[in-house]
């Protein structure tokens, strides 16, 4: 069962406000962070970056917050979980480590009534496509979120980080055959 919006939005909020109070510097990722940008709301999972040291950190602070830690056998993220919501904190994306860098090119904004770092919906986009492989490849769950934050993108800087990913180049095709980007 999916959790509802209401409790995504609670754990987001919950999440994020013990990560501001305790440290460690962290942004909004993912599909909210594209939600905030105008993006369609998830209904699955919540997602933060934090930088790779910072990670044991963040998953002591959000252990001391409630959540439930989670580690898991991928060497990428953990998961935060509180009821039926997950948070997911990732501290690598597609295999590259996240740093303080990464965190910067967040901007700063309001989200839930929570200021917050927020990740570009460029440096989303091209996440969500360098993610895209044989075995995960859902173009139409990826749809209307680009569709509704496309001029917000810089597609020629998509288009250049992800150029070695076939999956991502057959979805660019198809979003410019629509008319999207």
């Amino acid at each position: 069962m999916l959790p509802r919006n209401d409790e995504l939005r609670e754990a987001l909020k919950r999440a994020a406000s013990a990560l501001k109070a305790n440290g460690p510097e962290f942004a909004l990722a993912g599909s909210y962070a594209l939600w905030v940008h105008g993006g369609p709301e998830p209904v699955h999972d919540v997602d933060f970056v934090v930088a790779e040291p910072d990670a044991d950190a963040a998953a002591a602070t959000l252990q001391q917050a409630g959540f439930t830690i989670e580690r898991t056998p991928e060497d990428w993220l953990f998961k935060a979980r509180t009821g039926d919501v997950v948070v997911d904190v990732l501290y690598r994306l597609n295999g590259v480590p996240v740093d303080a860098s990464t965190i910067r090119t967040a901007e700063e904004l309001d989200v839930l009534a929570i200021r917050m770092l927020v990740l570009p919906p460029t440096q989303v986009v091209t996440e969500k496509l360098c993610s895209l492989n044989e075995h995960h490849c859902d173009f139409a769950a990826l749809l209307p979120a680009v569709r509704a934050v496309r001029e917000q993108v810089d597609w020629d800087q998509v288009r250049a980080d992800t150029a070695d990913n076939d999956f991502a180049a057959a979805f660019l095709v198809l979003t410019e055959r629509l008319g999207i980007t």
